[in-house]
C-alpha cells in the first residue's frame, strides 16, 4: 500500500503536470473572450500545425510545443485595446506599432511558465518574414525557428479564409494564390507546398477537430 507521504508527493507530481494544460485552456478562453474569432482561428492553427509538423518531420516528443505555439501565438493581443484589433479601416502607424508588438507579449507571458521556453520562442518570431523584413527581431531564412515559419503560414491561410465582421473569407484557391506569390519574401517555400495539400485535403476534419465547420466560418 501506497504510504501517506508518497501518496502526497504522487499528487503533487500530477498537478504540477496537468496545471500547463489547465492554463493553456485559460488562456484559449481568454482569447475567446477577447475576440471570437481569434480564439476559433487560434484552436484550428493548432490542428493546421501539428499535421504540417508532422509532414516536415518533427519529432513527435516535440509537438506539444508546436501545438501551444500556435494555440497561444496571439496570447498577447489581449494587450492591445479592441479599438485597435477591430478598427474597420487602415491602422494609424502608432496603432500599427502596438499592434506589433503582440508577439512580444506573447513571449512575455509564455516564458514565465516552466517546459513552455521553446513555445514561447516560437510565438515571439511568428511573424518574421523570410526575407528578414518581419518583426520583431527582422531575422531572415533558417535563423526564423521552423516552427514560426509554420505558425506564419497557416495564420495567414486561415486568417484570409474566415469570413470576419468587416469582410467575407477569400475563397481557397485564392488564398493558396496569395500565400505562394509571398513565398521567398514572406513565407518559407517549402513550408508553404508542404502545407497547401493538407488545406486542400484536410481542411473539413481541421475544422470539425477545432469544433467548427467550413460552412460556419468560410
Amino acid at each position: 500500500m501506497e504510504k501517506w507521504p508518497d501518496k502526497i508527493t504522487t499528487f503533487i507530481s500530477s498537478f504540477l503536470i496537468s496545471v500547463p494544460e489547465i492554463v493553456i485552456c485559460a488562456f484559449n478562453q481568454l482569447l475567446d473572450l477577447k475576440d471570437v474569432s481569434t480564439g476559433v482561428h487560434s484552436t484550428r492553427l493548432a490542428e493546421w500545425a501539428i499535421r504540417v509538423a508532422r509532414k516536415l518531420n518533427i519529432p513527435e516528443d516535440h509537438l506539444y510545443q508546436v501545438e501551444v505555439a500556435a494555440l497561444l501565438h496571439d496570447i498577447g493581443k489581449i494587450g492591445v485595446p479592441d479599438a485597435i484589433l477591430k478598427k474597420n479601416g487602415p491602422l494609424t502607424s502608432e496603432e500599427r506599432a502596438l499592434s506589433n508588438r503582440h508577439p512580444e507579449s506573447s513571449w512575455s507571458i509564455l516564458r514565465l511558465f516552466p517546459g513552455l521556453e521553446q513555445a514561447s520562442l516560437y510565438a515571439l518570431h511568428h511573424h518574421e518574414n523570410i526575407n528578414g523584413t518581419g518583426y520583431p527581431a527582422g531575422l531572415k531564412g533558417q535563423d526564423i525557428p521552423l516552427v514560426s515559419r509554420i505558425v506564419s503560414i497557416i495564420d495567414a491561410y486561415d486568417a484570409m479564409v474566415s469570413n470576419r465582421c468587416y469582410r467575407k473569407g477569400l475563397p481557397h484557391a485564392e488564398a493558396v494564390r496569395r500565400l505562394v506569390h509571398s513565398s521567398h519574401t514572406q513565407f518559407d517555400p517549402e513550408v508553404v507546398q508542404t502545407f497547401i495539400p493538407i488545406a486542400e485535403q484536410e481542411a473539413a476534419d481541421v475544422f470539425a477537430a477545432a469544433g467548427t465547420s467550413t460552412a460556419a466560418a468560410l
